[in-house]
């Protein structure tokens, strides 16, 4: 696998190392053979050291590191069967968001998931996985259908943002949303969250009214992404590594603050480095909390829903974040 990010370029040191010798294949003399057996280790332990100490910045690069594996990998490698229903019903279907009934471990859930896309023409279609109010309404049509037929509802949170071009905003996408959130703190059936990569906005919150809210170690949840954050407040986006750190957007950030309930480790380097491995670790990480949520009635679902929710944020319990660089002053900016 490929080290692309910046803060890789110790281990893409080692791995070229690695791959020169692996060319001489059967030519290798027994010195280099120790030589490889080495940097293997070398390269395991310094790739441990690295993703052990991710700056918040660090993590939001791995979230949107372009091998990420997308929710739709998710789906293939975790389910035995899954059957994708579109359309919303009112005006059209939108990729971005994509679900319908699945085969979970012989149990039968709800899959609604946001996905990006991959090559040019997939991510025109999907609009790189920013939705717009239709692919809102088709999520609520099937949180509803979800909740019919008794199926626990299960989210793959993985989007910038919800589309914010004129005509999203005149079609109702700020009322779409809010339905969604409106629903999910009322559906009777379980509801598990899961942010696989960015969680960006009211268009990651759209999906992620649940029960419960997990995180790959290397996920980012926010209220806006870091550059525009640094471009609202610093008028700069280079200032996103700063604004990073001090919206505390990380998931092992945000498990310290109470936002959300479980961190799901990831492959050593990324869940880009072994696609399998890390949707092996989401679904016992799913089924774990199914299982659980399962014993709850749906009224106690319900009110354990509201509770969590009102507990959020107490004055007084949050550990003060970085304060960002100080804004230009008047005399250095234009009016």
């Amino acid at each position: 696998m490929a080290y692309t990010l910046d803060f890789e370029r110790p281990l893409a040191d080692i791995d070229r190392q690695i791959q020169a010798l692996q060319k001489k294949g059967e030519r290798l003399k027994p010195e280099e053979v120790q030589q490889l057996e080495r940097l293997k280790q070398r390269l395991q332990r310094t790739t441990e050291e690295i993703y052990k100490h991710l700056t918040p910045w660090q993590t939001v690069q791995v979230a949107r590191h372009p091998g990420r594996p997308h929710a739709i990998d998710y789906v293939k490698l975790m389910c035995e069967e899954f059957f994708e229903l579109r359309g919303d019903r009112a005006f059209g279907e939108n990729a971005s968001i994509f679900g319908g009934p699945a085969r979970l471990d012989g149990q039968t859930v709800m899959f609604l998931c946001q996905e990006k896309g991959r090559e040019m023409k997939e991510r025109r279609d999907r609009n790189a996985g920013q939705p717009h109010p239709e692919g809102f309404r088709k999520a609520h049509r099937l949180m509803e259908q979800a909740e019919k037929f008794n199926m626990p509802l299960i989210c793959l949170v993985d989007t910038p943002g919800a589309s914010i071009a004129l005509d999203d905003e005149e079609r109702g996408q700020s009322q779409a949303i809010a339905a969604n959130l409106y629903l999910m703190a009322r559906l009777r059936v379980p509801i598990v969250a899961v942010v696989i990569g960015e969680g960006g906005s009211g268009g990651a919150l759209a999906l992620s009214i649940g029960d419960r809210i997990l995180m790959l170690e290397n996920s980012y949840y926010s209220v806006a992404s870091p550059e525009s954050a640094a471009t609202i407040l610093l008028r700069d986006a280079k200032h996103a590594a700063t604004m990073a750190e001090a919206m505390q957007v990380s998931a092992r950030q945000l498990k310290n603050l109470g936002i959300i309930d479980e961190l799901v480790p990831e492959p050593l380097g990324g869940a880009h480095q072994n696609y399998q491995a890390a949707a092996d670790l989401v679904k016992e990480a799913l089924l774990t909390n199914l299982e659980e949520l399962s014993k709850l009635s749906p009224e106690q679902l319900a009110e354990q829903r509201y509770q969590k929710y009102r507990a959020i944020g107490p004055v007084g319990t949050l550990t003060p974040a970085p304060a960002p660089t100080a804004l230009p002053s008047s005399s250095s900016s234009s009016s």
